[in-house]
């Protein structure tokens, strides 16, 4: 998988991709990001890629020129299955759509700032619009880093388990189970004896039991789906 992400603080993106999973997986060969300064496409010497609204109004917009040279530059080399557009008016990030994807092979992601980008990006451009929740943030940046680790930690071959992400908290609509590790006593406090018990088919039961009680608890409204 190859993702391009266009954004105008490239630094703030640096650090994910360079530890943990999201690095042990680019070390692989499983997946490459790139970044993309966008002010590297600006017209003029000031490298501006923002300007003032039509009509007036306070903040700044994300011109379409830089824009659609730095897409369009990246089409002329491949060809993309998705150009998403980071912006809190999106379609809200969950794992299903992280599962799909996770199979698709070439994506960009446009991180929005100031004010948003031109409306005619969004018109002619972008091909999903995801948001990582009902909240503003200054920029892009952070959301497009949970959405690539929510996309590349499904890779095959990036978790050592890779049953592991199908057990994961949604997969399934529930919420993952309660779940436990060494020692089995501590200060009184004791580990459920069916964890115990090596009894695989009981333990599954137990599990299952318990993250619907959770998700029951916790979230209802996923179990209307």
């Amino acid at each position: 998988m190859r993702i391009d992400i266009i954004t105008v603080v490239p630094e703030l993106l640096k650090s994910p991709f360079e530890a943990s999973i999201l690095k042990r997986a680019a070390d692989k060969g499983l997946v490459e990001v790139h970044l993309h300064n966008l002010r590297d496409y600006a017209s003029n010497k000031y490298k501006q890629v923002d300007d003032y609204q039509f009509g007036g109004g306070a903040g700044m917009v994300m011109m379409i020129e830089p824009i659609d040279k730095c897409i369009s530059k990246l089409k002329a080399e491949r060809a993309y299955d998705e150009i998403i557009y980071m912006t809190p008016d999106g379609i809200t990030l969950q794992q299903q759509l992280a599962n799909e994807l996770s199979l698709k092979q070439n994506i960009i992601i446009l991180c929005g700032h100031y004010k948003g980008v031109d409306q005619r990006v969004r018109d002619h451009f972008i091909t999903r619009e995801i948001s990582v929740g009902d909240f503003v943030l200054s920029g892009g940046e952070l959301a497009a880093a949970v959405l690539c680790d929510s996309i590349i930690r499904l890779l095959p071959g990036v978790l050592n388990d890779e049953t592991s992400a199908l057990t994961d908290s949604f997969q399934d609509n529930l919420l993952a189970p309660p779940i436990y590790t060494r020692p089995a006593h501590y200060k009184g406090w004791e580990v459920p004896e069916i964890l115990l018990s090596g009894n695989t088919p009981k333990i599954e039961v137990w599990r299952e039991t318990e993250a619907l009680k959770r998700t029951q608890e916790r979230r209802p409204d996923l179990l209307d789906k």
